[in-house]
């Protein structure tokens, strides 16, 4: 009988835009929280809901596994799991219900389990982690396990705690063992990625947390705390993954990557001499983009590097206290084009005090940037952060979007909500068309009438509601 069973309640299957896109990847952080308890001598499985059809799995694995205690620990290096969407919410709680109903005594950790700890509760939960899980969930499965009183555990609320506190972090992040892959089909991820795709990519992170100020930008698990694991560990988990799994493409998921002084060089030249170098996609600031860091990131493999860009306005990047400037987005896409990474830029419209000026200088830098991927979003006002704090009088009852493809202004942005809809369409056909037309790109150029009619309507549709 297993002891602990590990679940995560973001459904691949209830998100309708990234079930087409079909690029799943398995909970990194459950997979790290049921390594760290495995360590501590328990016996554990892993329900992966990624892949899942319906939480009709999680009931069957409850049944195959019986287990004592049924830990649902989501992904907290999943952007998506922080957004918290309601479908997710939903699972979850169904979740709870289905392990209650078979004696378990029920743990939850996560974004939205910190931020909301108290809703979790009243679903029947036993016990909800704050913050990071590792080390509190050891301590708690400890007490209960010698049958003594878990009301003293740092990091932890449940119906008898009075004031629920946070534990401090894990500090030497390179202490923990690497994710319990052996816990989820690897292979049929490998096989999904092939068929759709044509190469297989996995997940890993060599951070927690962030150090930055964004005020839009939650921080439920680390706050402003940032650790960083060494290049040594990550390089070794790299050559890990390499011998066993033969990936042929990472994602970092990091916040920030590379953020220490001189980190990715010498990752860089670790991967080059233990033959570690797989090709990968990360995030990073455009601020911490230098001559001396693009040309490292280029040696140890990266492909495309994802920018927080959100606007081309600095208006609006001082009124998000962003702290870095329009001109370091300029410049980072150069440095990373000019040493043959890609450049992916994130867009953020709708944040309070945007004009259609505001909105021409963002479409302006990616006209003149030429980034070769973008991602389009509205600003979304997540508890513990200086913008909700800000808008909160004016939400209504729906507070999150039910799936990645909601896109609904929560808030009363600085157009209508439908404006954002358009001009989500607009910028993606003039993107797609100009990258056509850049890359002689004949798919894209027998689509060129489609993005251009689309673009014109698009721009007549959203001139109408700034008139």
């Amino acid at each position: 009988m297993t002891q602990v069973l590990f679940g995560q309640s973001y459904y691949l299957r209830f998100d309708p835009k990234l079930w087409r896109a079909m690029q799943p990847y398995p909970p990194l952080g459950t997979l790290y929280a049921a390594s760290y308890i495995r360590e501590k001598g328990y016996t554990v499985a892993v329900f992966d809901a990624m892949l899942a059809e319906s939480e009709q799995e999680w009931a069957q694995a409850l049944d195959e596994h019986m287990p004592k205690y049924a830990v649902i620990y989501e992904d907290n290096f999943n952007y998506l799991s922080k957004m918290c969407l309601s479908r997710m919410r939903e699972a979850a709680n169904l979740m709870i219900h289905m392990a209650k109903e078979r004696g378990c005594i029920v743990i939850l950790s996560g974004a939205d389990v910190t931020d909301h700890y108290d809703q979790y509760l009243e679903q029947g939960a036993d016990y909800c982690i704050l913050g990071e899980g590792e080390e509190t969930l050891a301590e708690l499965l400890s007490q209960l396990s010698a049958g003594k009183d878990a009301s003293g555990v740092i990091g932890l609320a449940s119906r008898l705690t009075l004031h629920p506190s946070r534990r401090p972090d894990i500090k030497n992040i390179d202490a923990l063992p690497f994710p319990a892959w052996d816990l989820v089909d690897v292979q049929k991820y490998k096989k999904l990625w092939l068929e759709r795709h044509g190469y297989f990519s996995m997940n890993m992170v060599t951070t927690r947390g962030c150090p930055y100020h964004c005020n839009w930008c939650a921080k439920p698990i680390w706050g402003q705390r940032y650790n960083s694991r060494s290049p040594e560990n990550v390089a070794a988990e790299m050559k890990w993954l390499k011998e066993n799994f033969a990936p042929d493409h990472i994602w970092f998921a990091d916040d920030i990557f590379g953020l220490k002084p001189n980190w990715v060089e010498r990752f860089a030249d670790l991967l080059i001499e233990n033959d570690a170098v797989i090709p990968f996609k990360c995030l990073k600031r455009a601020d911490l983009v230098t001559e001396k860091t693009a040309a490292a990131l280029a040696k140890a493999g990266c492909q495309i590097v994802w920018v927080g860009a959100e606007s081309g306005s600095q208006k609006i990047l001082d009124a998000m206290d962003k702290g870095d400037k329009v001109e370091d987005i300029y410049r980072a896409a150069q440095l990373l084009h000019a040493n043959g990474i890609q450049v992916g830029y994130f867009l953020q419209f709708g944040y309070p005090g945007e004009t259609w000026d505001d909105v021409q200088l963002t479409l302006k830098m990616v006209r003149e940037c030429m980034p070769d991927d973008i991602g389009i979003s509205v600003s979304y006002p997540l508890p513990g952060t200086k913008f909700f704090e800000r808008v909160k009088l004016e939400l209504g009852e729906k507070q999150n979007w039910v799936d990645s493809d909601d896109l609904a202004m929560l808030y009363h942005g600085p157009f209508p909500q439908e404006f954002y809809r358009v001009l989500h369409g607009r910028v993606h056909h003039e993107f797609r068309l100009r990258k056509a037309w850049k890359k002689t790109d004949l798919r894209g150029m027998l689509l060129s009438p489609y993005y251009l009619l689309g673009w014109t309507r698009a721009e007549v549709r959203l001139r109408n509601f700034v008139r």
